[in-house]
């Protein structure tokens, strides 16, 4: 996973460089319109506090912090509480790539500094990969809100919505790999499963089989799929959720699921969940794969349609009919809707979103540029006198504004 993200933020940095390059040459023109000649050109919003999350620090920082300084803005960066040392040799980078003041790191709690920072009033922009708990509490820090752009995101509680007619052994794999890709700790990963009650035994039994066969260990071990968690807050959690729905009815399906020392902890697959569990809408972030029957697919639609959460959902089957009929309300839910496949960020091209509580903006390549920057323009009337001046502005290089160069 960890060479995975590096590689991956270097294509998203090569990818946002492109972007840019198309955005900035297709503002490399003047337009005129009713008498008026205008350039338009997206400037920078200000002063960027950029908080990445633990679980893809490198990735998930550099979605916000790039397209962040690309645009122009200066940035305030605040790492995570785990992850931090990948940073250290990325300081001396930022150093010597940019001016003094251009990237300032602020090492300190996160609960201390953040909400003083942002009662300042001098932050212009919040970036946050986090839960929507803090963005709505970080938001209300700022005296003047409506000046604080936010680009976020938060929770998401995904849902596979596998029918009756889904092949079996193509579900498992990528409901297999949706849940527990690092352990289950990414807000694309499947959260909830849905899964058509003629069918579940023979998905459970297969699940569990195929889970059996992960490799347990450190994260520096060839071949190891599950390994510890952050800390021991989080083993906490998930054997909390487990007892929650062991007494409310569920019932744990896998050999030694729920079982952990310190802070490694083996995947639980929980079935059935219902409502009133806290697995059934809460964001479990872990090693923990909560199945639920439905009976008529009206149920499983009901379950996004009344979610807090709107980020992606996964649909297995295989009729044609039922997908199109289910794909047309869900992306009204949702933001993508996966067909036949695990829920996912990229390519890093295609929009990232969220409704609900799950995000605010869009983090594709080209809408990032976007959602941190903002259209400004220069205008004149349309005579000789104005085209006479604006002619020598660009023709004498006066201004890095107006001007009609093209980025190669």
């Amino acid at each position: 996973d960890s060479e995975k993200e590096f590689d991956r933020t270097v294509d998203y940095i090569k990818q946002t460089l492109a972007a840019l390059k198309d955005l900035d040459n297709n503002s490399s023109r003047f337009a005129v319109v009713e008498g008026t000649i205008g350039q338009i050109r997206r400037t920078p919003l200000g002063v960027v506090l950029c908080m990445g999350p633990y679980n893809y620090p490198l990735n998930e920082t550099f979605a916000t912090l790039i397209p962040a300084l690309l645009m122009g803005n200066t940035v305030a960066f605040k790492p995570p509480q785990y992850g931090t040392l990948l940073f250290t040799p990325l300081m001396e980078a930022f150093r010597s790539a940019f001016p003094k003041g251009v990237i300032n790191t602020v090492h300190a709690p996160g609960a201390v500094v953040v909400p003083r920072m942002l009662a300042s009033g001098k932050v212009n922009v919040l970036a946050l990969i986090g839960s929507s708990k803090v963005a709505d509490h970080l938001k209300k820090q700022h005296p003047k809100s409506h000046r604080l752009r936010a680009i976020l995101g938060l929770d998401a509680k995904n849902a596979a919505i596998v029918l009756p007619d889904a092949d079996i052994e193509l579900t498992v794999k990528e409901c297999l790999l949706g849940t527990l890709s690092f352990n289950g700790q990414r807000c694309t990963a499947l959260k909830m499963l849905i899964v058509h009650e003629t069918i579940a035994d023979l998905f459970l039994r297969r699940f569990t089989e195929e889970l059996a066969n992960l490799k347990v260990g450190m994260p520096w071990e060839k071949g190891v799929t599950i390994t510890p968690l952050p800390g021991l807050h989080r083993t906490a959690y998930m054997t909390d959720a487990i007892e929650d729905a062991r007494a409310k009815g569920a019932r744990v399906v896998n050999e030694g699921g729920g079982a952990f020392a310190m802070t490694l902890f083996y995947p639980a697959v929980v079935y059935p969940v219902r409502e009133g569990m806290k697995l059934y809408r809460e964001e479990q972030f872990g090693p923990i794969i909560p199945v639920m029957p439905f009976t008529n697919v009206e149920d499983a639609l009901e379950y996004v349609v009344t979610s807090d959460h709107g980020q992606q959902v996964s649909v297995f089957g295989s009729d044609p009919a039922q997908i199109g009929a289910l794909v047309d309300p869900l992306v009204n839910q949702v933001c993508r809707v996966n067909i036949n496949c695990q829920c996912q960020r990229g390519p890093d091209v295609f929009p990232f979103a969220g409704r609900k509580d799950s995000a605010e903006g869009t983090l594709s390549v080209t809408d990032a540029l976007r959602s941190f920057s903002i259209r400004s323009m220069v205008a004149a009337k349309q005579t000789e006198a104005s085209e006479n001046l604006l002619d020598a502005i660009v023709v004498e290089h006066k201004s890095k504004f107006i001007n009609t160069r093209f980025i190669f």
